[in-house]
């Protein structure tokens, strides 16, 4: 009988930390057909006190051959005492009688203490925030700003639609002509005028004037359109050289008798005024 059936009792690990836990291996060989109950222990209930049945396996059986089979179970145990603990031999039924493992040993240590270098444990630390990662919030990112644009499309798509204006707007780019540029290109065309009597002299000096005055407002920033002539010479004594604004002073004046008072100028004396007209807006 000894022989047909044999008890072994082992275990993972004979010294444990308070705490900790070890594994309790029982296996019965037994011949094919017996009957074996193992026994059975529910969580927290000490196999010997002071020593707590964490959990148990299921009873698993395998064929080994020559008609013989064993029966094993595993009890994961723990212990919160220090002290040396005997594992009692435990009690397998094969066919209605008992069979026994064998007894074990369990030593269980408490957690060393420095007592003469107490600073070197700390306390418990602050809750600390988890370093940024861009791998973690770039997908984010994007999608966040593909929906942005997309809704930025489609407002400017309703706005435009709504207010019957082309989805497209077509940009015209002016190029800007330098106020000296501009006026000596008028003066040009003035010159090719031909100025045979009172009325185109009325026009040659209108034309001429109002080409001085815009470059006056674009060159020196006040406002010549509406100032009269002895206005604007005055106010370009402050900056201008006399002898020049003496030249456009008397300009103004034979334009103001060609429009106000018919007087007729003689064809030298619209060319001196074209020349003065030129070499002011040379010299500003």
């Amino acid at each position: 009988m000894a022989q047909a059936q044999q008890v072994e009792q082992r275990i993972d690990s004979l010294q444990i930390l308070i705490g900790q836990q070890t594994v309790l291996h029982l296996k019965a060989s037994v011949k094919q057909g017996d009957k074996v109950q193992l026994p059975s222990f529910k969580p927290q209930q000490q196999i010997t006190p002071g020593v707590e049945v964490v959990e148990q396996s299921k009873g698993d059986t395998s064929h080994i051959g020559d008609d013989r089979m064993v029966v094993s179970r595993d009890y994961t145990l723990t212990s919160f005492d220090e002290k040396v603990y005997v594992i009692p031999a435990l009690n397998v039924k094969v066919n209605g009688k008992n069979c026994h493992g064998n007894q074990l040993a369990l030593k269980v240590l408490t957690v060393p203490v420095d007592t003469v270098h107490p600073n070197q444990f700390y306390p418990p630390k602050d809750v600390q925030d988890n370093p940024f990662s861009w791998s973690e919030w770039s997908a984010l990112f994007w999608l966040s700003l593909l929906l942005l644009i997309l809704c930025g499309a489609w407002l400017y798509l309703r706005n435009r639609l709504k207010n019957n204006k082309p989805i497209i707007t077509h940009i015209r780019i002016v190029k800007r002509v330098p106020a000296h540029e501009k006026a000596l290109n008028q003066i040009n065309v003035i010159k090719q005028q031909h100025v045979e009597n009172q009325e185109t002299q009325k026009a040659y000096y209108t034309q001429l004037t109002n080409t001085l005055r815009e470059y006056i407002v674009s060159r020196f920033g006040f406002n010549a359109m509406e100032m009269t002539s002895m206005e604007i010479i005055e106010r370009l004594r402050e900056a201008g050289d006399q002898k020049m604004i003496d030249e456009l002073k008397e300009l103004f004046q034979t334009a103001d008798l060609v429009k106000f008072a018919k007087y007729e100028t003689l064809v030298n004396e619209n060319d001196a005024n074209l020349v003065n007209a030129i070499n002011f807006i040379d010299q500003t």
